[in-house]
């Protein structure tokens, strides 16, 4: 006679909530490792108005992009890119030459880099050049409102980390559902 060692559904669903839980603790563990580099300030700032076109427009990031495929479009109310030449950068400052005789106006700073992690990350500012400047004359930089695009890595983690644990519920009640229907599989 042969004898089959079966386990009951509910040892079965706690090895997979075992296996689910394991997953989502390493999974949520790595979380820092997965944030990207984030926009520190501008010069111009989000928001402000220069009493004249700057020469160049200053990204300062957290951590040192990477040099490849960097774009930053600087762009007046008609969508014309005033950007002069390539990008620059040193250290973990991003620097667009402006066009001379750019005229007065509104602008929005369109740009794009890859974060020091290897993925791209991009976002978008305005400014006005031309009027009386409000900010503070000793302020070089403040941080930018728009700085980046998508979310932050951790909620990510925190959305994989659920669906996964969510998926695996579902499978769990579903073999426990067919082994409770079959009887041949009670042995």
């Amino acid at each position: 006679m042969k004898t089959t060692s079966r386990k009951s559904p509910a040892a079965w669903l706690a090895w997979v909530l075992l296996a689910l839980t394991t997953t989502a603790f390493v999974l949520a563990s790595s979380a820092p490792a997965q944030a990207h580099d984030s926009l520190e300030s501008s010069n111009p700032a989000d928001g402000s108005t220069v009493s004249a076109m700057p020469a160049k427009i200053e990204l300062t990031f957290d951590h040192t992009p990477i040099a490849i495929n960097s774009i930053v479009r600087v762009e007046d109310a008609t969508g014309t890119d005033h950007a002069d030449g390539p990008v620059q950068i040193v250290d973990n400052q991003v620097s667009q030459p402006v066009k001379p005789g750019a005229p007065e106006g509104k602008y929005t700073v369109v740009w794009r880099v890859v974060s020091s992690d290897g993925h791209p990350i991009e976002g978008t500012f305005t400014f006005t050049a031309g009027g009386p400047n409000t900010a503070p004359a000793a302020a070089v930089a403040t941080p930018a409102a728009a700085a980046s695009s998508g979310l932050p890595g951790q909620l990510v983690v925190v959305g994989i980390v659920a669906g996964v644990l969510v998926i695996g519920l579902l499978v769990a009640g579903v073999m426990i559902r067919r082994r409770l229907r079959n009887p041949e599989n009670e042995a």
